[in-house]
């Protein structure tokens, strides 16, 4: 009797054990079928989109007059059409590579300063500021670059042609104030704030031992920052960068309002006019014919693949920083 109930209570024990751990591996199982599953979707989100783009701007890439690739004519209600990418390809670029160069040093600065110079109580004021500024829609950089900053920026591109005249991109005998360069200013005020709150919480995730370490052996502050800081978070700021040059590439009404079109691809970036995908596509949408329709959406599955080529080239890089992580 005894040696009976004393099996029956080791054998309710391996169960009990077994019990946790039976629940356990089952749960990660759902957790992993669940976690595919979100990815399949997405991928299955992205192919349905491309396939989309692809089947509506087939019948007008058919109908196309022009090299799609390499003219700057966009003209797709004419009978026959003549439409090409080459301006807005390069408006879209330019204007982005741009507001980037403006952005990632001012917020990467920003972010630099609130996790390591800021006293604290300043620090959550301004943290808060900068998150905030990250969810004001794009209208609204629109509306105040329309109203407030393109009056301001002719006597800016004035100086700068005067003064970096030498260089192409700034050259020209026209400056003025609805050019991409202010399209490229608006666009890098608006990603700033998501490029330095990425980098921000980025900067947060150093281990701690390492900035005390960098301290302990007589480093000044910014010493810290470049031997312990910069290294550890490169990856994070490369991401948070190219975040931002996906949002100012697709970026929409912000660039419409400001940008004037002007037919053709103009070097100097200070001049009036120039053309992006995503404002050509806003501008042109709601008076084009069907086979305008079908050649704005081809202009858009361009921009639908340089974005995932951007993307792609981002993710590559953050690959090969992983020994930082």
């Amino acid at each position: 009797m005894t040696t009976e109930t004393g099996v029956e209570a080791r054998a309710g024990a391996r169960d009990r054990a077994a019990a946790p751990m039976s629940t356990g591996r089952a749960g990660d199982r759902i957790f992993a079928g669940a976690a595919r599953g979100a990815g399949i979707t997405v991928l299955a989100i992205v192919a349905a989109i491309a396939a989309f783009l692809v089947w509506k701007a087939i019948p007008a890439l058919r109908e196309n007059q022009a090299n799609f690739l390499t003219s700057e004519e966009w003209d797709p209600n004419a009978t026959p059409p003549r439409f090409g990418i080459a301006q807005l390809a390069f408006g879209t670029l330019i204007s982005s590579l741009l507001a980037m160069l403006i952005a990632t040093p001012v917020a990467i600065g920003i972010a630099l300063f609130i996790s390591f110079y800021s006293p604290r109580r300043l620090a959550s004021a301004l943290g808060y500021v900068v998150d905030l500024l990250a969810a004001v829609p794009s209208i609204v950089y629109g509306l105040w670059g329309l109203a407030f900053l393109s009056r301001h920026m002719e006597g800016v591109s004035a100086f700068l042609n005067g003064t970096l005249g030498w260089i192409p991109l700034f050259g020209g005998d026209s400056p003025g104030k609805n050019s991409i360069f202010t399209a490229s200013v608006v666009l890098a005020i608006m990603i700033l704030p998501i490029i330095s709150s990425l980098s921000r919480e980025v900067f947060l995730q150093v281990p701690r031992a390492h900035v005390e370490a960098a301290l302990a052996i007589g480093a000044t502050r910014w010493e810290m920052i470049r031997m312990a800081v910069l290294p550890y978070g490169r990856s994070g700021m490369i991401g948070a960068s190219m975040l931002g040059l996906g949002r100012a590439m697709g970026e929409t009404i912000a660039v419409a309002m400001v940008l004037t079109f002007v037919p053709g691809i103009n070097w100097h970036i200070l001049a009036d006019g120039g053309a992006t995908f995503a404002a050509n596509i806003a501008n042109s949408f709601a008076e084009a014919s069907v086979t305008g329709r079908g050649a704005l959406i081809a202009s858009g599955l361009v921009l639908f693949v340089i974005t995932l080529v951007v993307n792609m080239a981002a993710r590559a890089v953050v690959a090969r920083r992983k020994e930082f992580a």
